[in-house]
């Protein structure tokens, strides 16, 4: 029974789920040893988790429960972000579970089903439970048909809760995304899934709304009479890693500007939603996605590239085809970059440049939004060649903050202006540090708050940008650039035939 006292709106007290399981396929991954079972103990060591919690791992390896709490102890000790106490990982562990079973094992599900059934009575879950899908695109269907046949997918069987987690790539293009979406759709009902995308969990990407609705300072000039072009850059050091194989049959493009940077892209761009439902804010967000042109040329107003040898902060780093596994005649982008239009009133004739890379100076992901030059009209062109143009930086990653870039003068006896920056720095403004992304997330599907998981319609549209882009690269090779250097040299070349120049984040 929820407190009589306390409104939906109350946000003074933590949000804490209903006592509830989290099924995570694939548990001994990667992705759930860094990030999933991390934030599982992030959540308890904060108290945001109910008592009656329990967390079921079902992968191939044949263990009990105590060679998984092992490998889980080892996993939260190394991801923790909050400080590590014993006591709150004992009472932790002793709601973990593991299932051995492949995901072809009719009698391993029938096992975890039983499971399921065992917890409800015996931890007081009432039937609640998330699957997360920490697992190859390729095992949905296995998964989601096994889920079907048990019956774990049906909220009437179960008597609570059943919800799903699938993570990105959905899909490789717009037709395998609406298939997918369909099956999913089938054995969940379309609330009840959540599809993940990890950037939407970080603090600095939810601080887009804040800073544009919560403040009169920005939004009378967040539109095309004041913004002259929007830049949003997400820059890697690193390369490939033990990616090899999903990243070369996917590429720069599907891999990361399908998604994160797409939703960047509609987060800046929405109209003010109603409210923060999720319905409304997705609503918007859809808008925007839909009204995304692509360059009249595309072989001018885009451009892949791919790394070479080079040095990176002062490393020597290996070429894209020299990585393992990478076919020696790949053309497979690790460089993207387009031009895109947002065709409403508010953005019309304002460039959106966007671009993605690996093997990259510094590890950077921001948005710059370029304000139009003042006409400077008092002033002696020579008093003014050192400034540039007003910036509105919101910086995602790694020094998460906000830069506000404006023209100031230069102490002296002449009237010398130039540019000066205003920093914000969460670190140094908030004493509490921000929570990882999959802490968040993984929180809000507990709770059953879909504000920061995009829907169907929102993926299927993000691919109707890109299956464009993918079409017009078809059969092109990638322009080639040094590691260590911001892309290839056509990428400045696009923005200069326009006269204007990467921001050097």
């Amino acid at each position: 029974m929820g407190n009589p006292l306390r409104t939906a709106q109350d946000r003074r007290l933590p949000r804490i789920p209903e006592p509830c399981a989290l099924v995570i396929f694939g548990v001994t991954g990667d992705l759930s040893r860094k990030k999933l079972i991390p934030a599982v103990y992030d959540l308890a060591n904060r108290g945001l988790l109910p008592p009656g919690f329990v967390v079921v791992g079902y992968a191939r390896a044949d263990w009990g429960d105590g060679s998984f709490e092992s490998l889980a102890h080892a996993a939260a000790k190394k991801g923790a972000r909050t400080p590590w106490r014993d006591d709150v990982w004992q009472r932790l562990s002793e709601r973990f579970h593991f299932i051995p079973g492949s995901f072809d094992d009719d009698e391993a599900f029938d096992h975890l089903a039983s499971t399921l059934e065992e917890l409800k009575e015996r931890n007081g879950i009432a039937g609640n439970a998330a699957f997360y899908f920490s697992i190859p695109p390729a095992a949905f269907p296995l998964v989601l048909n096994q889920l079907n046949r048990t019956g774990m997918a049906d909220p009437s069987k179960s008597g609570g809760w059943r919800r799903v987690v699938v993570e990105k790539p959905f899909g490789h293009d717009y037709q395998s995304a609406v298939q997918l979406n369909e099956l999913v759709d089938d054995v969940f009902i379309p609330e009840d899934v959540f599809r993940i995308d990890h950037y939407l969990g970080k603090e600095t990407v939810q601080n887009i709304l804040a800073l544009r609705f919560a403040n009169s300072l920005f939004e009378p000039v967040w539109n095309s009479k004041y913004v002259d072009s929007v830049q949003i850059t997400m820059a890697e050091d690193v390369g490939i890693g033990t990616r090899a194989a999903f990243y070369d049959a996917s590429g720069a493009a599907r891999d990361v500007l399908q998604n994160h940077l797409l939703q960047l892209l509609a987060l800046v761009g929405m109209e003010e939603p109603t409210s923060f439902d999720p319905q409304e804010v997705r609503a918007e967000k859809l808008k925007v996605l839909r009204a995304i042109s692509l360059p009249a040329d595309i072989t001018t107003g885009s451009v892949r590239g791919q790394y070479l040898p080079g040095w990176v902060a002062g490393e020597r780093a290996v070429g894209y085809l020299e990585e393992p596994n990478i076919p020696a005649d790949s053309v497979t982008e690790t460089y993207a970059a387009v031009r895109l239009g947002i065709q409403n009133r508010r953005w019309a004739g304002v460039p959106f440049y966007v671009r993605v890379g690996k093997r990259m100076p510094r590890r950077v992901t921001e948005i710059a939004i370029m304000f139009k030059k003042a006409p400077h009209l008092p002033f002696d062109p020579a008093d003014v060649e050192m400034l540039g143009h007003n910036q509105l930086v919101i910086r995602v990653q790694p020094d998460e903050g906000v830069v506000l870039k404006f023209g100031s003068k230069v102490p002296g006896t002449s009237m010398e202006v130039r540019d000066i920056a205003m920093d914000f720095q969460y670190g140094e403004a908030f004493t509490e540090s921000s929570p990882e992304a999959y802490e968040r997330l993984v929180l809000d599907v507990l709770i059953g708050d879909r504000t920061l998981f995009p829907d169907a319609a929102e993926i299927e549209q993000s691919w109707r940008v890109i299956d464009p882009l993918e079409a017009a690269w078809a059969g092109t090779k990638p322009e080639p650039y040094r590691s260590g250097e911001w892309g290839p040299r056509a990428s400045d070349e696009m923005l200069a035939r326009e006269g204007r120049t990467w921001r050097r984040a």
